[in-house]
């Protein structure tokens, strides 16, 4: 999260009246509380009248509100449209996100954009053959947001079929079908695997750390020096 947004959640977190911890403000953003004390404070310098003190908690001064969200009708026509496609294509725990995402945004427009929120007449419709696929995402993210290790039962192009254990680095929409970019630790090697193929799928306890070799980041040179 870059750190404007994180400033941004904090005083969104503040803004219920009641006091919140460094505590539960850091476990909420994944940070450490040395950094919500620092992000605090430059909160209050810059003039959010935040309320509190370390070790006792922290809330925004009564009356304190944020601006109203204000976006162009193309902002929120790509907001809308974008949403959509995640609940199309994204899985099950991302498409409940993208909905309330924009419920919150409508919430917080001012009255004559709420009027034109949703008005767009691009679609994403998912009643799509691939979308029985689409559940094995919300379980490859949380595989690749915890650097969990896969044993992934696979199709090959042939039909022939395989056993993997890969390192789980990213997830690629290619308009069609999804594929997981990983390290396969069989081949020892970067590669690709179609969402759509994979027939058995097992998470294992083994986690893993990115380095500077075996990265989503070393991924994209490798692939980019080959093509090139």
């Amino acid at each position: 999260m870059r750190r404007a947004d994180r400033l941004f959640q904090i005083t969104q977190y503040l803004q219920g009246g009641r006091l919140v911890t460094a505590r539960q403000l850091a476990e909420r953003l994944r940070v450490s509380e040395r950094t919500v004390y620092r992000d605090v404070q430059d909160l209050m310098l810059s003039g959010v009248p935040i309320e509190g003190e370390a070790g006792v908690g922290y809330r925004l001064r009564a009356g304190f509100h944020l601006p109203p969200l204000m976006f162009s009708p193309e902002e929120m026509e790509a907001l809308v449209t974008g949403a959509r496609l995640v609940k199309a294509w994204g899985g099950n725990a991302l498409a409940e996100a993208a909905e309330e995402a924009l419920v919150k945004i409508e919430h917080a427009l001012p009255p004559k954009l709420k009027d034109k929120f949703g008005d767009t007449r691009l679609f994403a419709p998912g009643f799509h053959a691939y979308a029985r696929h689409t559940p094995l995402l919300d379980r490859l993210r949380g595989a690749i947001n915890e650097r969990r290790v896969l044993t992934l039962g696979y199709a090959r192009e042939d039909g022939q079929l395989s056993e993997r254990s890969v390192r789980p680095l990213g997830l690629f929409f290619w308009g069609s079908v999804w594929t997981l970019a990983a390290w396969c630790e069989l081949r020892n090697d970067f590669r690709n695997f179609r969402i759509d193929r994979i027939h058995d799928l097992q998470e294992l306890e083994r986690r893993f750390e990115e380095t500077r070799e075996i990265s989503l980041e070393a991924m994209l040179a490798c692939y980019r020096a080959r093509a090139g």
